[in-house]
């Protein structure tokens, strides 16, 4: 892995909190780190005055091979759609280049008033065009 700062990837070395009694990663792990990398990906994000909430209404793991304790695990980050009033994202969980875990997660807007759904932002739309696979 290399140390190139990227807005889209996150690394992680496996710590054993995260290890269950079969020395694997625990199921629940892959979803945090995942989250972790969604947080690391969204801070770059372009501020918004008036920017809606955003939830989580879709989580989706295929679990492919396994991450052991002091793994070198490195997160991608992608948009796989760009809706109305919600967003794809793909995250890849990779050790030595080979899949691990592939994350789907669709997130919607709400108005933080309301909890109505509402539509995307033209500024973060924009910015996320730049990130679709």
């Amino acid at each position: 892995m290399d140390d190139l700062e990227r807005v889209e990837v996150t690394d992680i070395r496996v710590p054993y909190r995260d290890i269950d009694m079969t020395g694997r990663l625990h199921n629940a792990a892959y979803l945090a780190y995942a989250e972790t990398a969604l947080s690391h990906f969204w801070r770059y994000r372009p501020p918004l005055e008036d920017e809606p909430h955003f939830q989580a209404t879709k989580i989706e793991i295929r679990f492919h091979e396994p991450l052991r304790l002091d793994d070198k695990a490195r997160m991608t980050v992608t948009i796989d759609k760009i809706g109305g009033k919600s967003i794809g994202f793909n995250v890849l969980i990779e050790k030595d280049k080979t899949l691990c875990a592939e994350i789907e997660v669709i997130w919607a807007a709400s108005a933080p008033e309301t909890g109505e759904p509402v539509g995307l932002p033209e500024d973060i739309r924009d910015w996320l065009y730049g990130y679709l696979k």
